[in-house]
């Protein structure tokens, strides 16, 4: 396995009828998931689609989530029916910085990747022009982000996914394109990866994604920590939370 292949992250996303938290949703494991930043510790980043309020990104820094107090204090004060959260583990080339440091933003729209895709601009020319401006950092996930932006305005929310998959997976080589996407309607959830090329250290499961649905809202996250009771997102597919309905439309891509 090349060696450019062997950086990834863990990603937690959450929509909620009330206002909420990540450590309200996941409970008393939290922080179990928090410990993985010892290795995924080049940056975490939290933002948050609160349907009653404008979109915001609370906070985004270049330091291990579990030695961060930063992180402690925004955990701790931030409530919304809606919020992704990234542990970064940065792929090898890529600075450490805020600009890379994802939730991605556009609009109402926030992103979060777990994966690599070399080299990270193999699908640039496919971006649109009106997006390609907007790219601030070094990193594939930025990239890929606009792209799928692009698509979905020129198909639609499905097609522009399976579309977007289409285009990176021709054009660059890809470990996992899993990712977390989310505004005021819908909250996404694709997992789409080639488990052969997780890390050599990892566990089979290491891209799986897993979910649970409660009476309040639906929490999905990365694997590697106790998740007693999950369903698992089967691999190739996407989930599609309604966030007016909280019903889940699970789709083959």
């Amino acid at each position: 396995m090349e060696e450019v292949f062997s950086k990834m992250c863990r990603l937690m996303g959450y929509v909620s009828q009330a206002e909420s938290s990540f450590p309200a949703q996941v409970g008393k494991d939290f922080q179990e998931f928090i410990a993985l930043s010892s290795v995924h510790c080049d940056g975490w980043g939290i933002s948050t689609n609160d349907r009653q309020h404008a979109h915001t990104v609370l906070e985004k820094k270049v330091e291990a989530a579990a030695e961060s107090a930063t992180f402690q204090k925004i955990i701790a004060d931030n409530e919304a029916d809606g919020a992704l959260l990234h542990l970064r583990w940065a792929t090898k080339g890529l600075p450490n910085s805020e600009d890379n440091t994802h939730p991605f933003v556009y609009g109402d729209y926030s992103f979060i990747h777990n994966g690599s895709i070399f080299p990270p601009d193999s699908f640039a020319q496919f971006i649109d022009e009106k997006f390609k401006k907007l790219i601030i950092g070094d990193t594939d996930s930025e990239r890929y982000f606009y792209l799928l932006m692009g698509e979905i305005e020129k198909h639609g929310l499905v097609e522009g996914i399976k579309s977007t998959l289409a285009i990176v997976k021709e054009h660059g080589k890809t470990t996992s394109l899993n990712f977390m996407l989310m505004n005021n309607e819908v909250f996404v959830v694709a997992s789409e990866h080639d488990s052969e090329k997780k890390p050599d250290w990892a566990p089979d499961d290491y891209y799986v994604i897993k979910y649970k649905k409660s009476d309040d809202g639906v929490l999905f996250a990365s694997s590697g920590w106790n998740q007693p009771g999950w369903h698992v997102l089967e691999n190739h597919h996407a989930a599609i939370v309604d966030r007016s309905t909280f019903e889940i439309d699970v789709i083959n891509l």
